[in-house]
């Protein structure tokens, strides 16, 4: 009896499907295609994937939505990884805030790309060449200008306010956008249970507070709490913050992976194709009553053991 062939695995596909803005692919300005890079995460203080614009003048931050046994198919391939993986705009000073703070703690006036430096991690100090980021340090720290050099101290005072007005951004989005974060609230939705009086300003400053903090570490989360005179919460409620309740559309991407062999030209929109003239004949088929495809593949019930 011949034995089944055991199936060889394809070599591994190095692309992804990707929901990105178009600034991402916007390579008018500079000559470098933007690439995925490995950083810190401020949060965990671990490797997490990121992207760098073209020219490395935007962070993005790389997220990732998947499920169990999902796959897409792409021409006439199929792509095993199955992720869909979000990028968006990401504040750079983020990723620089944790490196002044280590610098912080020697008390001294220090230049800033010796500041973001890390042997783990060599290309935080690209983070420096994002637009704005150098101008924006004065948020988080103070700043000493000596014969045309500048020089850095941390400053927790100076974060904290920032911080705080990241977080009343936040407030002034949720609402203006009519977003619920109540208790009776689910928070997988963003819907409204039941009827309810409209939310106080502490729900609010709570929940964006949340948000803020997947970006910082749990003590700086803890002295924003504070900052923002909200008492901390002794049991879990509704409206704690998602940082405690991530999704799946919230994991971030492990750097572990190979994403460095990117390709702007993969995100390139091309135009939809046109339709075959067997095509246009189906698509005015009246299909009322036929059943779907995959009714014809659905497995058959087993049979009820005697």
């Amino acid at each position: 009896m011949a034995t089944k062939k055991k199936r060889t695995l394809s070599a591994q596909n190095d692309s992804w499907v990707v929901i990105a803005p178009d600034s991402v692919v916007d390579t008018q300005k500079h000559d470098s295609d933007p690439s995925f890079v490995r950083l810190r995460n401020p949060l965990t203080d671990e490797a997490s994937l990121y992207m760098l614009g073209s020219g490395d003048v935007q962070l993005f931050e790389v997220k990732a939505f998947e499920e169990d046994f999902h796959s897409w198919f792409v021409g006439q391939t199929v792509q095993r990884d199955g992720r869909l993986l979000f990028i968006t705009p990401m504040d750079p000073l983020y990723l620089i805030l944790p490196y002044l703070i280590k610098s912080g703690k020697e008390g001294k006036f220090q230049p800033v790309d010796q500041v973001v430096m890390d042997e783990e991690f060599p290309a935080c100090s690209r983070l420096l060449s994002c637009t704005h980021s150098l101008a924006s340090l004065r948020h988080i720290a103070e700043e000493k200008e000596v014969a045309n050099l500048k020089f850095h101290r941390y400053s927790q005072e100076k974060t904290m306010d920032w911080l705080k007005k990241k977080v009343e951004r936040t407030v002034a989005a949720l609402k203006k956008r009519h977003i619920s974060v109540g208790e009776g609230v689910k928070s997988s939705t963003y819907v409204r249970v039941k009827s309810e009086p409209d939310h106080n300003e502490e729900d609010y400053l709570r929940y964006a507070h949340g948000l803020i903090s997947e970006y910082i570490s749990e003590d700086l989360s803890k002295d924003l709490l504070r900052h923002l005179k909200l008492p901390e919460l002794t049991s879990p409620k509704e409206t704690e913050p998602p940082s405690k309740k991530r999704k799946l559309s919230d994991t971030p991407v492990e750097a572990g992976e190979d994403y460095t062999k990117f390709n702007s030209a993969d995100f390139v929109r091309k135009p939809p194709k046109k339709m075959t003239s067997a095509q246009k004949t189906l698509a005015k088929v009246d299909k009322t009553g036929m059943k779907p495809m995959s009714s014809f593949f659905s497995p058959k019930a087993k049979a009820e053991k005697k």
